[in-house]
């Protein structure tokens, strides 16, 4: 079976699939620090502009599906070079052209970076469920932690490049990163075994419990996809929001309130690695869970008791983001049975998490405007909190006779 591996067969499978996670988010993150440039170059105003950040979460939902099925056509390895090479082709589309052909490559890059990177979403915890059924947590928080050090990556080099190579080539360069990921993986995975559907033969048997509709019924489906819009739609709305609350709330200055966002995710990373070590000395599953949403629940609440000490609650809730992301699938892996289970699992997951992260900016956006401050916005905030918090909370119950 393909998940047999030597010990050094399987960190090396490991180390490529975290350079392959590199590539999960720095498309998306090096955009924002050349916003203004590309706004200008393309002749775009501020809406359309923020739409080359927003459509890649639409892609998230939207594409999960269809995902699913590729993976189970094609098998997960090679999902995974298809997704790369669909990151370096959307990659060079984005950052091509002027005038109105700049504008439609800018957007038709932009969905075909969202569409690769979706399939990356699905079939990550896919391979880590099959191949590392024993580093679950270790290999999930190892995961989330190299996709949030790409994100740190893409915001901080983005602008030192755009200064020597213009906008275009700034985001372009990001290609380079897929290509070196793309070579390791086929490297890596050239002598293992993958295991697709024959492209003319019928679909294999599936238990009920495997199928679409299995899993659409399974409790846990539903509560993990709560918990998941809780965790995505407040990540979303701290990062288009964080900066202006903190401008608007405490006076600081542009260039502090700039800043805020980098404890937020930096310290992901640690919340990645914590999580695992913390499983691993046998910390119980509901008590790694409950920790991390209550730093979650401290951004919101800490912004409308004790704003002045912003800083702790911006970097508890880093951590937060970066740990409850491995809790979600680390559960998502033990309580799936099957290849099938846990693919469509983590799609269905992903397609409804995804579609209500994605409304979190203009959520967030609109409640400000109609209110006039930010009390009712942060009150939305803490909601989301409390529903993901509340979720992990009976996802992670202690759990009777097993059940499909």
């Amino acid at each position: 079976m393909s998940n047999i591996r030597t010990a050094a067969g399987g960190s090396a499978l490991l180390v490529a699939v975290l350079v392959f996670a590199l590539n999960l988010r720095t498309p998306i993150t090096s955009l924002p620090p050349v916003m203004s440039d590309v706004a200008a170059g393309l002749g775009l105003d501020q809406t359309l502009a923020g739409l080359l950040v927003g459509i890649p979460a639409l892609c998230f939902s939207v594409v999960a599906p269809a995902a699913s099925t590729l993976i189970a056509r094609v098998g997960p390895y090679a999902a995974v070079t298809v997704a790369l090479v669909g990151v370096i082709v959307g990659t060079l589309i984005r950052s091509a052209g002027t005038g109105t052909v700049g504008v439609v490559a800018a957007f038709a890059g932009t969905v075909v970076l969202g569409s690769a990177i979706t399939v990356g979403n699905v079939v990550v915890p896919v391979i880590i469920a099959r191949d590392f059924p024993a580093r679950t947590a270790l290999a999930t928080g190892l995961y989330s932690s190299t996709m949030n050090l790409g994100s740190v990556f893409a915001t901080s080099l983005t602008a030192p490049l755009a200064a020597l190579l213009g906008w275009r080539g700034a985001i372009a360069s990001w290609a380079i990163v897929a290509v070196v990921a793309l070579v390791v993986w086929k490297i890596t995975t050239r002598h293992l075994v993958d295991r697709p559907a024959p492209a003319h033969a019928p679909p294999p048997a599936e238990r009920p419990e495997e199928t679409w509709a299995g899993v659409l019924r399974r409790p846990i489906t539903w509560v993990l996809t709560v918990a998941f819009a809780g965790q995505s739609f407040s990540y979303f709305a701290v990062t288009a929001w964080l900066p202006e609350l903190l401008r608007d709330l405490l006076g600081v200055s542009v260039t502090t309130a700039g800043n805020a966002a980098a404890p937020f995710q930096g310290l992901a990373i640690a919340g990645s690695v914590l999580v695992p070590l913390a499983l691993a000395a046998r910390v119980p599953m509901r008590g790694a869970a409950v920790v991390m949403a209550l730093l979650w629940v401290s951004l919101p609440a800490g912004l409308l008791l004790a704003p002045q000490w912003w800083l702790l609650w911006v970097s508890l809730a880093g951590v937060a983001q970066g740990g409850n992301f491995v809790v979600i699938f680390t559960v998502v892996a033990q309580r799936c049975r099957t290849v099938a289970q846990t693919r469509r699992t983590v799609a269905a997951v992903q397609a409804f998490g995804y579609a209500v992260a994605a409304t979190a900016p203009t959520v967030i956006g609109a409640v400000h405007v109609a209110s006039g401050g930010w009390t009712a916005a942060l009150v939305v905030m803490l909601g989301s909190t409390l529903a993901l918090g509340t979720a992990e909370l009976v996802a992670t119950r202690r759990r009777g006779p097993t059940r499909p």
